[in-house]
């Protein structure tokens, strides 16, 4: 028989693992993810920006509808439009914007600032930066300065989107600006948080074999709350022919995989890249293109991924028509779960427990589901 030295030793040995798995096991508190990030060019966003593109979107369905979805997903949709047309809005300063002169950069900067600071603001918002590659990195670098100048102390739904992130290296000079441009302000320690955005092949694997992306999260340091895939550059990254480059090709789907792994447990959001095909044009064209993405929408929903990204307001309607049908057909046995391991107390896995309170929880925050339509209140969800 072991003498009582050998589980001693066992159990120091595997003391550190232990209190990693109880850390995971406890679970991050749950906080509300928007369902989408809407992606508009700095130079196209002012004052009611966000007001008119739920009434211009209202009319494009007027206009070329009926929505994809049943009467009910489409009432819920257009109330949707009218309360919070955007629940993510990120200024783009990066790709959408591109490269222009710095006193006309510097000048969107604060003009985009002073109207989130004195306008409708959606509950989270933020911008994107150019990357901190060297052609770009004091540009990118200089927005972020003048952009927190006229904004002032931001709320907490804000964050800085960091594109085309492939190295460790780059996650830690951002943590670092962070610090530096929290002195800077007079901002609150650990108050600027920002989101990776993986679109290169580098970003998933490096070279050496190792999971890249993993990496990466670790030297975000506590800062880094999202991880958003840029599947279309992935695509082009590893040499995917441009008809071919969606959000369902094999070879992006593999890297969000690995990314979905290296966030589990880690309290990092998650979120899809965009749909290509843009919903403009005659009647003909705006249904093919919703009908594209509400397809697109089901897919990263039921692969796990809650938020996507949206590169036009008319995507909109099938953004949130998507998602609220998803709720509506899963809830129900989400639901039925979750009443039998609450039954049976003591028996029931907290993680997966926990992962049905959240889904539901999710449903609600979206407007997909109503605490009526549920037998649980969002009390009793968030106290599981």
């Amino acid at each position: 028989m072991l003498e009582e030295t050998a589980y001693a030793e066992l159990d120091a040995r595997l003391a550190s693992v232990d209190a990693e798995l109880r850390r995971r096991d406890s679970g991050e508190q749950y906080t509300r993810q928007p369902v989408h990030t809407l992606s508009v060019p700095a130079d196209l966003f002012g004052p009611g920006v966000l007001r008119e593109y739920g009434r211009l979107v209202r009319r494009t369905v007027a206009e070329h509808g009926p929505l994809p979805f049943e009467p009910e997903i489409i009432a819920r949709v257009l109330d949707k439009l009218d309360r919070e047309p955007v629940e993510d809005l990120r200024i783009d300063f990066a790709d959408g914007y591109g490269v222009r002169d710095d006193d006309e950069e510097d000048a969107a900067a604060r003009t985009t600032a002073n109207a989130l600071r004195v306008g409708d603001c959606p509950p989270f918002f933020g911008l994107r930066c150019k990357s901190l590659e060297g052609p770009t990195r004091r540009r990118a670098v200089r927005t972020i300065d003048v952009f927190l100048d006229a904004l002032g102390p931001p709320a907490s739904g804000f964050v800085i989107t960091l594109p085309k992130v492939s190295m460790v290296e780059q996650v830690e000079a951002m943590v670092l600006l962070c610090g530096q441009l929290e002195t800077a302000h007079g901002l609150p320690e650990m108050s600027l948080r920002f989101e990776i955005q993986v679109e290169t092949p580098l970003a998933i694997l490096g070279a050496d074999g190792v999971a890249t992306v993993a990496l990466l999260i670790r030297a975000g340091a506590g800062r880094c709350v999202g991880l958003h895939c840029g599947t279309q550059e992935y695509n082009a990254g590893v040499g995917i022919a441009a008809e071919f480059a969606d959000l369902d090709h094999l070879a992006s789907s593999h890297a969000k995989a690995v990314a979905q792994l290296a966030v589990a447990g880690a309290g990092i959001r998650l979120s899809d890249g965009s749909s290509q095909v843009l919903p403009v044009g005659d009647t003909a064209a705006v249904q093919s293109a919703w009908e594209v993405h509400a397809g697109l929408v089901r897919r990263s929903l039921e692969r796990g991924f809650y938020q996507g990204w949206d590169m036009h307001p008319a995507l909109l309607p099938t953004r949130f028509g998507g998602t609220f049908t998803f709720f509506h057909q899963a809830a129900p046995t989400a639901a039925n779960q979750l009443s039998r391991r609450l039954s049976r107390p003591g028996t029931a896995e907290p993680a997966t427990t926990r992962a049905l309170a959240r889904f539901l929880l999710r449903g609600l925050d979206c407007g997909a589901l109503d605490e009526s339509s549920l037998e649980f209140d969002r009390s009793s969800l968030e106290s599981l």
